[in-house]
């Protein structure tokens, strides 16, 4: 669909939708830009967002309860996301690596029964703990926006985050209830550092370097835990994604 046609579609006055929610959207895509590559341009992701911004407005429902604000967030993010995913900017040799991390990470705690440490990974990978955080800040930027990975979409990664704290509606359908079950038990038994900086990032929109001053260290140290995480998750959920 062409931006004019998004437009079209929305049904309301684009200038009122876009000075209105500007901000909203300047602020999510600052957030996104946060951990992308020099070579993605910010007008790209505000451009992007606009027309989710539109697209939202013209499938909002207020009756189900979310406010506009909240249901437009996650319809911009995601317009911003694919329009990052079209530009696949992130190398072969690093979505490599980190099906090798989480597989390392999946076979180690399978048989120890508790969370995989960073030495036993770097062992496990004859890498040393150096190369292995090397290969986490590699992954993170695909990391913190590739949620296929994941076999999800952000919108369903946010929800689980909440559902991992919060009961959600029990009348919804099994399978998405089963599937927030499994994304919030994981998420649950994930280790206490890396919870903090997920919940901090996805629900707090905190960028990493007001989360590393939160918890006091680097933002190059913030985006291995946030990459380490995400992994982490996606080894705990392959079981269900067969």
């Amino acid at each position: 669909m062409s931006r004019i046609d998004a437009y079209k579609k929305a049904g309301a006055d684009p200038q009122d939708i876009t000075t209105r929610y500007a901000p909203l959207v300047k602020r999510i895509a600052h957030h996104l830009m946060s951990r992308l590559p020099s070579s993605v341009q910010i007008e790209d992701l505000m451009q992007a967002g606009m027309i989710g911004l539109l697209e939202a407005s013209n499938n909002f429902d207020a009756a189900k309860g979310a406010s506009f604000e909240t249901f437009a967030g996650i319809r911009i993010r995601g317009a911003m996301i694919d329009e990052i995913r079209r530009g696949d900017w992130v190398p072969r040799s690093v979505h490599k690596n980190t099906r090798m991390i989480a597989q390392k990470i999946s076979e180690i705690e399978q048989s120890t029964g508790r969370d995989a440490r960073d030495t036993e990974v770097a062992d496990a990978l004859d890498i040393s703990v150096e190369d292995y955080r090397i290969m986490l800040m590699e992954s993170s930027n695909g990391h913190m926006l590739d949620f296929d990975d994941l076999g999800l979409s952000e919108e369903q990664f946010s929800e689980g985050l909440s559902h991992s704290t919060t009961a959600k509606n029990p009348y919804e359908g099994l399978q998405t209830e089963d599937f927030r079950n499994c994304l919030a038990t994981a998420i649950g038994g994930l280790p206490e550092r890396e919870r903090l900086v997920l919940a901090l990032y996805y629900d707090e929109e905190l960028n990493l370097k007001e989360i590393g001053e939160v918890m006091g260290v680097s933002e190059s140290r913030i985006s291995q835990i946030n990459s380490q995480a995400m992994i982490r998750l996606q080894s705990r959920l392959r079981d269900w994604r067969k």
